[in-house]
């Protein structure tokens, strides 16, 4: 798992040049995966096969990136190898915004014994002093979207992260309507963060971050199918997370005195259980329920006479279920229905720091969430695919964002909210080698209750959206492969979306921008190499639109623009042996 035991969820070790497949799991139904109620995303690495093949890559572009890939994959004495690497660098598209990062990944799959399945998989990212530009006030980004704000220079506002991981998962066959899973995990994440203050100050905590951080877990899990119409998975996992937190003066760039010193630990231990159900000929019902049972400990040994001794612990315990049903009303169409309960504990960066003060935050309570969703998905001509969701989610205590200062963010519990909305995703085959996709998200995200937020404190009726969420956003694709061109494709995009407010006052926004890009690929046999070339250009108009924001910074540099118009072109050989 990518997902920290903590919660933290990071995607910077991905290589996706290894990827066989990316699945995403939308909605409650993370029974078997976790306690947040947001969804999965499931990124399937490759598997080695017959013949052995060797697949580079090698792509230049705007502002000075880079990026250089190789993966070799096979069979050899029955083990199956996936072997890659990956170096990506770029000057950014702003000032102060030059990134580095290396990627390695590593699997073997084999079978030791008749039903017996084992993969091991290893991954490994190192991305040193990646620059940080941070946010602009709406008068900098509206004179030049390309600057830094000039303490980011001042005080060389970067990040380091290096992180290793291994995995071993072993898959038996207990006759056949039966299977056991067991996997183990383990792993180091060490990040160093250069924020842009110096946090001199004894009870400042520091303007370095300093987390050397190990974690690992394992679980089980077992299948079994009791007959054509049932089915049922059970499972127990446990997680530990321990890390060493330390914070530095930041010395213009340089690394100060030291103002903070903590051990953080967090222990997660879950079981579940998942059922699957046929009981009409056209209806199905699936139901489970997770428990889960959180424990974080913070020792402190940063003690000092204006400083005083934080140490603490906070438990989280709740089981949540979940449920749905789908009616298969005909051979190309599936209506369903769910239901689904949230558990989601705070993690240790949102529980870091208080608002005043030194030490752990934990006050901060976990937000719990009652999400519902209705839709259709089908496929209503030939090749012509789509889905239709209606979704209500009403989070309680919700985890949001307090104040975020020169890099340091704090959090605090927000009231019940409430998101209720839609969406429509169509994927298509309109002939002469026109394909089509379309993705269209209408959101309503608010605070329900009144909250109190900013500095001195507001309080703010009910009703105000919520953060950082645009109330619609949609991506459009057109992709053409001519009929007697079937080694080239083009294809026009098109990305839209509402304004972002940047704080829960709904006092300024991100405007509303929508882009274009274009992309043209050829694939070519030759000479038993697959060759292949590709170029973009994004941004076409070259419009000046804000990519995210910072919610509720205390400096107002809440905005981090987008690249005006840029390209990136490359090439590809496949070699097999």
């Amino acid at each position: 798992p990518q997902t920290m035991p903590d919660g933290q969820g990071q995607t910077g070790s991905f290589m996706l040049l290894a990827a066989q497949r990316i699945e995403v799991l939308r909605g409650p139904f993370s029974t078997l995966y976790g306690n947040a109620s947001g969804g999965v995303i499931s990124v399937f690495t490759e598997s080695g096969r017959d013949p052995p093949s060797l697949l580079s890559t090698l792509g230049f572009g705007s502002y000075g990136s880079f990026n250089a890939n190789v993966v070799g994959q096979g069979v050899a004495g029955g083990v199956g190898y996936v072997v890659g690497a990956s170096h990506f660098e770029t000057d950014g598209y702003r000032d102060h915004s030059a990134a580095s990062r290396d990627l390695g990944v590593g699997k073997l799959t084999f079978s030791p014994a008749p039903g017996t399945r084992v993969t091991i998989l290893a991954t490994t990212q190192s991305q040193p002093d990646s620059q940080d530009p941070l946010g602009l006030t709406r008068a900098q980004w509206e004179a030049d979207p390309r600057q830094s704000d000039p303490v980011s220079t001042a005080f060389d506002t970067r990040k380091s992260i290096g992180q290793q991981q291994i995995g071993v998962s072993v898959e038996h066959d207990i006759g056949d309507a039966t299977q056991l899973k067991a996997v183990v995990y383990g792993g180091q994440r060490d990040i160093r963060q250069y924020l842009s203050f110096s946090g001199a100050a004894l009870t400042s905590s520091g303007g370095t971050v300093d987390l050397q951080r190990g974690f690992g877990g394992a679980s089980l899990r077992l299948t079994h199918r009791f007959s054509r119409t049932l089915s049922l998975i059970t499972g127990a996992e446990y997680e530990s997370q321990d890390e060493h937190r330390r914070g530095y003066v930041n010395n213009n760039g340089d690394l100060g005195d030291l103002r903070r010193d903590e051990d953080d630990k967090v222990a997660s231990t879950a079981v579940y259980a998942q059922m699957k159900w046929d009981f009409a000929q056209d209806l199905s019902l699936t139901a489970g329920v997770r428990g889960n049972a959180v424990r974080f400990d913070s020792a402190d040994h940063y003690i000092t006479p204006d400083n005083p001794d934080d140490s603490g612990n906070r438990d989280y315990r709740k089981t949540v279920p979940v449920a749905g049903i789908t009616w298969h009303a005909r051979d190309n169409v599936n209506v369903y229905a769910s239901y689904g309960q949230g558990f989601e504990t705070p993690t240790f960066a949102e529980i870091a720091y208080r608002d005043a003060g030194p030490g752990i935050n934990f006050d901060l309570k976990p937000a719990t969430s009652t999400a519902y969703e209705v839709g259709v998905k089908t496929e209503f001509a030939k090749d012509q695919r789509l889905d239709v969701a209606l979704f209500s989610t009403d989070t309680a205590d919700e985890i949001v964002i307090d104040a975020a200062t020169g890099g340091r963010t704090t959090y605090k519990n927000g009231g019940k909210t409430r998101r209720q909305g839609v969406e429509v995703e169509y994927g298509g085959d309109l002939g002469h080698g026109v394909r089509a996709h379309l993705a269209l998200t209408w959101l309503d995200a608010k605070f329900v209750d009144a909250i109190t937020t900013g500095s001195p404190p507001v309080v703010l009726d009910a009703g105000n959206k919520l953060p950082g969420v645009p109330a619609f956003t949609a991506y459009g694709e057109l992709a053409w492969t001519p009929t007697a061109l079937p080694w080239l494709e083009t294809a026009l995009e098109v990305q839209s979306s509402a304004k972002i407010y940047v704080n829960e006052r709904n006092s300024d926004a991100a405007p509303a921008y929508t882009i274009a890009n274009v992309r043209v690929g050829v694939q070519k046999s030759i000479a038993g190499v697959r060759w292949g070339a590709f170029a973009r250009l994004n941004n076409i108009t070259d419009r000046n639109y804000v990519g995210s924001v910072i919610v509720g910074d205390t400096n107002g540099r809440y905005f981090e623009p987008a690249p005006g118009r840029n390209w990136f072109a490359g090439v590809s050989a496949n070699v097999g042996f």
